[in-house]
């Protein structure tokens, strides 16, 4: 009688899934979560919409969500509606439905790593070939570049992040525009951390407009500290939201969900003052690390890429035993850091300063920032 990784798709066995360290140390900042929990004014009010749905559980909520993509299209503006935006249970979610609609056996989808380590993923899972163009020596990515690789490879789907996991930096205008104007097919870009960026106007919003072809998708995880309710959505062409409702499965966002969501959303400007701390402490952290000798890109996200490290992981376990746990992502000689609260990012400093301090060799400290 075969195994069970016998009867399993030969594309899958002998895979992990995905996971990223979870461990009780006393300062986390490895997964980009928002630091601070939900205020209690805010809590009010999600508690109230909510409520409001309690007593009719015994019916299967509404299946297109309508007024929540008409509270996210009104959070979002660029001119949108509700026929622009669809929702689903985190931005993965949304991901891998397209994917399932546009993607599948015999088609590709083309990244650009190091992005996005779930983009691959969800494209195994979907049957999609994942096709992985690489960026320039810098970590960055210019027009040219994503232009020449689109043409090479002739994908059905394009997968573009900004600001990008786990470089932090935002795409030019540029650089969307050349990626639609080569493709044949969707250009995806993944926004879920857009609300920290530097420059507002850097989103790909302000471009869906005639391009029927051009999806961004977002996150209330991040910049909305809604990561346990699971939320994510996109703004595309009102056609190609219609299809997606044919890989949807039936009442896939609970009355619960939905109404979260929208009680959430009606703070969003409370919510901000939340988003300006940490992109305030994110830079903290990028004037420190420079003033250390380490190199760090500007960030337009919640965390930032360290770089000048000898030995990546050897630093990444003298952080944690001084109680801080950051991120290894795999690059080599860098970290990744989520920006913190105030008291957070004093106790990742300092644990640098210790390590710093102890283990000079762990560094190259001539290595300066640009």
């Amino acid at each position: 009688m075969s195994g069970i990784e016998d009867l399993l798709r030969e594309d899958l066995r002998g895979k992990t899934p995905y996971g990223a360290p979870q461990l009780d140390v006393p300062v986390q900042l490895n997964t980009n979560e928002n630091a601070f929990a939900i205020p209690e004014d805010v809590a009010a009010v999600v508690a109230e919409f909510v409520g409001r749905e309690l007593r009719g559980l015994n019916r299967y909520p509404d299946r297109d969500a309508v007024a929540l993509r008409e509270d996210l299209a009104a959070y979002l503006g660029h001119g949108l509606t509700a026929d622009h935006v669809w929702a689903a249970n985190g931005s993965n979610e949304i991901l891998q439905q397209l994917l399932q609609a546009f993607g599948g056996p015999g088609r590709t989808v083309l990244g650009f790593m190091p992005s996005y380590s779930m983009h691959p993923l969800l494209a195994r899972g979907t049957a999609t070939a994942f096709v992985d163009a690489g960026r320039e020596d810098d970590y960055t990515l210019g027009p040219d570049f994503v232009r020449a690789a689109i043409t090479e490879h002739d994908p059905d789907l394009v997968f573009l992040v900004s600001p990008n996991n786990p470089t932090g930096t935002a795409l030019d205008r540029e650089v969307v525009e050349a990626a639609y104007g080569a493709a044949r097919g969707l250009v995806v870009i993944d926004e879920a951390y857009a609300e920290f960026a530097r420059d507002p106007g850097s989103t790909a919003l302000g471009l869906l407009e005639g391009r029927r072809r051009l999806v961004v998708t977002r996150t209330l995880s991040k910049a909305f500290a809604f990561a346990g309710a699971r939320v994510g959505y996109l703004a595309a062409d009102p056609e190609l939201v219609e299809k997606l409702l044919l890989v949807r499965l039936p009442y896939h966002l609970s009355s619960i969900t939905q109404a979260a969501a929208r009680g959430a959303l009606a703070c969003a400007a409370r919510l901000q003052s939340e988003v300006d701390e940490l992109k305030h402490q994110r830079d903290r952290i990028v004037k420190n690390m420079r003033a250390k000798g380490l190199p760090v890109a500007d960030s337009d996200a919640n965390f930032v890429l360290v770089g000048g490290l000898r030995d990546a992981a050897a630093v990444w376990r003298a952080i944690l035993d001084e109680g801080v746990l950051i991120r290894d992502v795999g690059l080599p000689g860098r970290l990744r850091i989520t920006a913190g609260s105030e008291e957070e990012t004093a106790a990742l400093l300092d644990a640098f300063d210790t390590v710093l301090e102890r283990r000079p060799a762990l560094f190259d400290l001539q290595e300066q920032a640009k």
